[in-house]
């Protein structure tokens, strides 16, 4: 246990020292032992994956109580079995994923050799978000394991008592040199953004991913950033519109909306506006016949979430939007004793709301219609990229001039989240909505430094021939390259013009 855990009253400068200190632990550790072995890394997913195994029902019920009300099956499923194929997947493929690529392997036979090696960075530095507290700190942990490096996590302060019981409970399966969990409240969280770590990973909300990012760029510490953003819907012209509007209303109550990849705002095509949201209510309706007293309803995590939300709709209702609360007989909602926000379907808003910009981030579900697909592509493309869109319909021409007119960190079709369900797809956004992908190989690639090893063993200097004294033959090979080249060149541009 550090300095920073058996001590509550630290001055700022002892809180930094004390998180400098279990960084250069690690960062040493790694030295001394060097780049770990395969059964290492498995040893160390192993464990981890058994920390969560071994305590899942003491996590379940952390979560409820950090969120107030939150439903144990869907915390079951939603932050431990939801993981567990992409950790298998990372697993399985370590030893594959280690080895060098050979370049120039023809070269080989007259001595000069050239490989690709996957190298460990050294100490990832991971700071986790509260909507999915352990998920999305184990995952990149995992990860970070696989590649070979050690983990420091900085855990939501929001969700303290999962943070607590992931403090007290590392230490029983890690070595501090390996994996170290810090608590604390923003101050922490940003004093642990500086420290120089080999990578940073943070997974939240853009406007702090921004803090972060500058944070880290103090020690020119590369970051990966998972964000949010406003995820669109797109109900295609040829979708069956009530399939559609059932799914799409059931995803945006996932962990009551508290989701970075739920739908945001929805565009169906005109005729059928009504249509959607008359299966939507209907959806929502059979989906919660209480909410106050409902366990599997998800409550706002904390009081300033709860607001945030309550004030993006009164703002849209005052702007003049139409606001539909789909509140069971009997019961007033929002209730701030649960901070429980009933589903709410939103239509007719414009650019003077709130909620046409912010990321909503709750049990509401802004509804658009249009007249041609391009409306909504321009829509879209006028918005900072969103992490994921959604498309509603058959696989055909639209959607293809969607995926390939669109930008996001992923698409799905037909589903909720249909982008994370192959273990080894990349995960992670683009331009606002994050930068750099863990999952699978791609989060191998974010955790390593892929290292060129080069060697001659030629009787001559290859590149010996950039050094002074230079003579006429470097001039004569120089121009005869440049004329074949040149040739080459404007023989493909005479052929056929690019489609």
């Amino acid at each position: 246990m550090s300095t920073l855990d058996q001590r509550t009253d630290c001055t700022v400068e002892e809180q930094r020292a004390a998180l400098a200190a279990i960084l250069d632990r690690q960062r040493q550790a790694f030295l001394d032992d060097g780049p770990p072995s395969v059964g290492v890394r498995r040893n160390r997913i192993d464990r981890l994956m058994a920390l969560v195994l071994d305590n899942t029902d003491a996590f379940v019920d952390a979560m409820a109580t950090d969120f107030g009300t939150r439903s144990k099956a869907a915390t079951l499923f939603t932050e431990v079995i939801g993981m567990i194929s992409v950790i298998e997947h990372t697993r399985s493929h370590v030893a594959q994923w280690m080895r060098a690529t050979r370049l120039m392997r023809a070269a080989r036979v007259f001595g000069l050799r050239a490989e690709v090696q996957p190298s460990p960075l050294g100490v990832v530095g991971i700071i986790g978000p509260w909507n999915f507290p352990l998920n999305l700190v184990v995952l990149p942990a995992a990860t970070a394991f696989a590649a070979g490096n050690r983990a420091m996590i900085k855990m939501s302060e929001v969700t303290a008592h999962t943070a607590d019981l992931m403090k007290a409970t590392a230490p029983k399966y890690f070595d501090q040199t390996e994996l170290e969990v810090v608590t604390g409240g923003p101050d922490v969280a940003a004093m642990f953004a500086t420290l120089p770590f080999d990578h940073l990973f943070f997974t939240g909300s853009p406007s702090v991913g921004t803090l972060v990012q500058r944070a880290a760029s103090q020690n020119l510490v590369p970051v990966t950033l998972e964000l949010g953003g406003k995820n669109p819907v797109v109900v295609a012209p040829g979708a069956n519109v009530r399939r559609s509007a059932t799914r799409i209303a059931q995803a945006r109550m996932v962990n009551g909306g508290q989701v970075c990849v739920c739908p945001d705002y929805v565009f169906v095509p005109d005729d059928q506006v009504d249509t959607f949201v008359d299966v939507a209510r209907h959806a929502l309706r059979d989906m919660f016949g209480s909410i106050v007293s409902n366990d599997d309803y998800c409550s706002s995590v904390n009081q300033a979430n709860f607001d945030r939300v309550v004030d993006l709709i009164e703002d849209a209702k005052v702007h003049g939007a139409t606001v539909e609360s789909i509140a069971p007989e009997g019961e007033s909602l929002p209730d701030r004793a649960t901070r429980k926000i009933a589903p709410t379907i939103v239509r007719d808003i414009d650019e003077r709301m709130k909620i046409a910009n912010e990321e909503i981030f709750g049990p509401v579900l802004v509804v658009k219609g249009y007249s041609r697909l391009t409306e909504a592509i321009d829509y879209i493309n006028r918005r900072p990229s969103p992490l994921v869109a959604y498309w509603y319909g058959p696989d055909d021409a639209d959607f293809r001039a969607f995926v390939r007119s669109t930008r996001s960190g992923g698409v799905a079709r037909n589903d909720f989240a249909a982008q994370m369900i192959p273990s080894a797809a990349p995960f992670g956004g683009v331009g606002r909505s994050g930068m750099g992908a863990y999952h699978g190989k791609a989060g191998f690639d974010t955790f390593s430094h892929h290292r060129s090893v080069v060697g001659s063993d030629l009787p001559f200097s290859v590149s010996g021939t950039a050094a002074p004294p230079f003579g006429n033959s470097m001039l004569i090979y120089a121009n005869a390259m440049m004329r074949m080249t040149r040739a080459r060149t404007h023989r493909r541009l005479r052929g056929r013009p690019p489609a």
